[in-house]
């Protein structure tokens, strides 16, 4: 009965969602409907394959294991650099030396795998799928597959000749792709937040990262195709760039070392950035949420209650006072619920998608780790629908990046970049509550 109601939930929240898509869409009677109903079935059997069927299951471990074992190497390099202070069971995870190396090892593998090609072939395989069931064109279903490993900016580099002449449907399908998942890089921050130290909770929550990361793609080609829909004719041809990075073996491990250094520098600096801010923001709010006296002589003026007792007793000591993940949790509440979070969870995981799109994903992903670790948050299926929910780079910010980064490889299309921003950064988001609400029905 409980997983029956959990699939009428999940049947209602994507109903919601696409019908949220189709306000948005700048065409209705244009919208593929074929499409959508081929993007949720390819949503539906990746990830029942995953959760159910045994041998797709044992795949996607392995390469979560492999995931897992890529932090342990990446652990080798911060012992050489940083000696004594690696050492985790010594001095706990200290993020600058435990974490922000794994984004830098990650990526300069990443262009090893790129420099040899395999990558490639990889992606060509979804793509391959995705062009041959969706009927879409071969460029974006291109980038959408390679968004699957890359970021939002790498991913775009594979189909860099094809970048100048794509319509605006297709642009906006290139953005919403690089909203809707994440890149390998940042993934195995994810995995060390969610997972600990402890090695079969990384390979779990590795498994269900890149099911995620899997099933969004086709999540956002659906909702771009209903936003924007595709009236002009358009390349189909399925030919990934040729392109290399790098002269030789070496220097495409030195460029993606360099990339990795910046991106991880990025990070920790955003970090301290968003963290300080955060901290600023609460601190005035429980100021205004504490009770304050006005007195003249002996004569009190007036006087005020305050909230943040009653906030604390309310949410049963979830939040100590009015804060910013107060305000976010009852603004993101009924999104939680709609994607299939608990009732006992629905604050905590509201003031997390509301992080996720205000600030970024990877400051929810820390936070979500830390109230894991500390055991604020105990239900694991609340944890793993919200894992799929945040598992996008769908937030303010990504919108200047990709204006940014896919502007510099197509100059003529940054009117259409700029323009698109915002319905990107929506249909992102939307795609991944897409992924949450069929994780949701399974789980």
């Amino acid at each position: 009965m409980e997983q029956f109601i959990h699939v009428l939930r999940g049947l209602l929240g994507i109903a919601v969602l696409l019908s949220l898509a189709w306000l948005l869409s700048e065409n209705r009677r244009g919208i593929p409907w074929r499409v959508v109903a081929t993007g949720l079935a390819l949503q539906l059997i990746f990830a029942a394959l995953v959760l159910y069927f045994g041998p797709a299951r044992t795949v996607v471990e392995w390469v979560g294991k492999r995931f897992v074992d890529l932090l342990g190497f990446t652990a080798e390099g911060s012992r050489f650099v940083f000696g004594s202070l690696a050492q985790q069971e010594k001095h706990g995870v200290i993020f600058a030396i435990g974490i922000l190396p794994s984004i830098i090892f990650f990526s300069a593998f990443t262009s090893l795998l790129y420099y040899l090609g395999i990558l490639q072939r990889v992606v060509y395989c979804f793509a391959w799928v995705f062009a041959k069931t969706m009927r879409l064109s071969g460029a974006e279903t291109l980038s959408a597959s390679a968004n699957i490993f890359l970021g939002q900016t790498e991913a775009p580099f594979l189909i860099k000749p094809y970048l100048p002449a794509m319509t605006r449907s297709e642009m906006l399908t290139i953005m919403i792709g690089g909203m809707a998942t994440i890149a390998g890089a940042v993934m195995l921050a994810y995995i060390t937040f969610l997972g600990g130290a402890d090695d079969q909770q990384k390979i779990y929550f590795a498994t269900h990262l890149i099911t995620a990361s899997v099933i969004n793609a086709p999540a956002g080609l659906l909702i771009s195709k209903m936003i924007l829909p595709q009236t002009e004719s358009v390349n189909r041809d399925l030919a990934v760039s040729r392109e290399k990075l790098g002269t030789n073996l070496v220097d495409a491990i030195c460029l993606g070392t360099t990339d990795g250094l910046k991106l991880a520098v990025n990070v920790g600096a955003m970090l301290i950035a968003f963290t300080a801010l955060i901290a600023l923001g609460n601190a005035l709010l429980g100021w205004c949420g504490a009770p304050h006296t006005l007195t003249l002589g002996n004569t009190t003026v007036f006087a005020t209650p305050g909230c943040n007792a009653w906030i604390e007793h309310a949410t049963g000591g979830a939040f100590k006072g009015l804060s910013l993940e107060f305000l976010l949790g009852l603004l993101y509440a009924p999104i939680a619920w709609l994607i299939g979070i608990d009732y006992g969870h629905l604050m905590q995981s509201g003031a997390l998608l509301g992080t996720r799109t205000v600030l970024n994903e990877f400051v929810a992903f820390l936070q979500l780790g830390q109230l894991k670790a500390n055991g604020t948050f105990t239900d694991q299926r609340s944890i793993v629908i919200l894992t799929y929910a945040m598992c996008g780079f769908a937030n303010i910010v990504s919108i200047g990046i990709q204006i940014g980064g896919i502007g510099a490889l197509a100059p003529s299309q940054r009117p259409n970049l700029a323009s698109l921003g915002v319905k990107a950064m929506i249909g992102g988001t939307l795609a991944c509550y897409l992924s949450a609400c069929v994780a949701g029905m399974l789980t």
